[in-house]
């Protein structure tokens, strides 16, 4: 079998794109989007349709909520494809406000039950913030289930476990880019400082029994992916996808929820103070998860623009 086949038999696959039309090839079983994701194939020729459909169905309309209509008929075209769930991302701007999140979530539910789509099959993607992982504590008790993205450490990975999430999305590839930067260094996988910050939260989940979802993601190799092989899910980009289908060397499980867990970190407490505290005490998840806000802030208003373009 090929790499990616090998991969199947360890952990669920989900594709990280917005570009629908390369998913069939490789088969996942989930999809993961965000607005930079949503952006770049919005921009494409082939989307160029489904971009204009949104804007003429729907005339009149701000180009904020023209956005989610647009987020969510990405995400109806997905589940077309895939026999899972889509992800589909809160607008990142929202990301210190509990209240409007949690509204946002509602919209994007409303939007997928009016396509008839299940909430069953939708993940709400909201960042890992101290408002973020409130929001989706309530969303989760109305039964909408989650996706907490920029995921850059326990204290982070605590918290949404504690908060009942369904799924974190921890940043395998941005967490290495830090410590590249700053130490100059490379890593082999097994001491890829992503790839332990992984198995780490793996570890504590397992030893303290939660049973949210962790699907690694942000990966920048095919090794990276191989050492996180058994980790519930893994979102992949369709070049690394290519990359796993052209290989054929060995791929054996590194993680395994049936083991005993060997984390000796006792429960972390999830209040407030304590979760800022540690926040900030790690400048690496501090820095990454501020850059990732924004980032997402900045591309979300870039889809408004091509949006209001599109509405001329």
């Amino acid at each position: 079998m090929n790499q990616l086949d090998q991969l199947k038999q360890h952990s669920v696959v989900v594709a990280d794109t917005g570009d629908f039309l390369s998913m069939r090839e490789y088969a996942p079983r989930d999809a993961t989007t965000n607005p930079s994701l949503i952006l770049k194939a919005a921009q494409a020729t082939a989307y160029r349709p489904l971009l204009e459909r949104v804007v003429g169905q729907h005339p009149g309309l701000a180009s904020a909520v023209l956005a989610d209509h647009l987020l969510v008929a990405f995400g109806a075209e997905i589940l077309g494809i895939v026999s899972g769930r889509v992800s589909t991302e809160v607008d990142a701007r929202l990301s210190f406000d509990t209240a409007a999140t949690v509204a946002k979530g509602h919209a994007l539910i409303a939007l997928y039950e009016a396509a008839g789509i299940g909430r069953e099959r939708v993940l709400i993607k909201i960042a890992a913030t101290w408002e973020g992982i409130r929001a989706a504590e309530i969303l989760e008790r109305e039964g909408i289930h989650c996706n907490m993205t920029l995921v850059f450490g326990l204290p982070q990975a605590a918290a949404c476990a504690e908060a009942g999430v369904r799924l974190i999305s921890p940043f395998v590839g941005r967490i290495t880019d830090w410590y590249r930067q700053h130490t100059g260094q490379t890593y082999a996988a097994d001491d890829d400082p992503g790839v332990l910050s992984v198995r780490r939260i793996f570890d504590y989940y397992v030893t303290h029994g939660f049973r949210t979802e962790i699907m690694a993601a942000s990966f920048r190799s095919t090794e990276q992916i191989a050492a996180l092989a058994g980790c519930d899910l893994l979102t992949v980009s369709p070049g690394l996808l290519r990359q796993l289908h052209d290989s054929d060397a060995p791929l054996t499980r590194k993680l395994d929820r049936g083991a005993a867990g060997t984390d000796r970190i006792a429960r972390r407490p999830v209040d407030e103070e304590s979760f800022r505290l540690m926040l900030n005490g790690d400048a690496m998840a501090r820095l990454k998860l501020s850059e990732g806000i924004r980032q997402f802030c900045g591309d979300t208003a870039q889809l408004e623009l091509l949006i209001e373009s599109a509405c001329r």
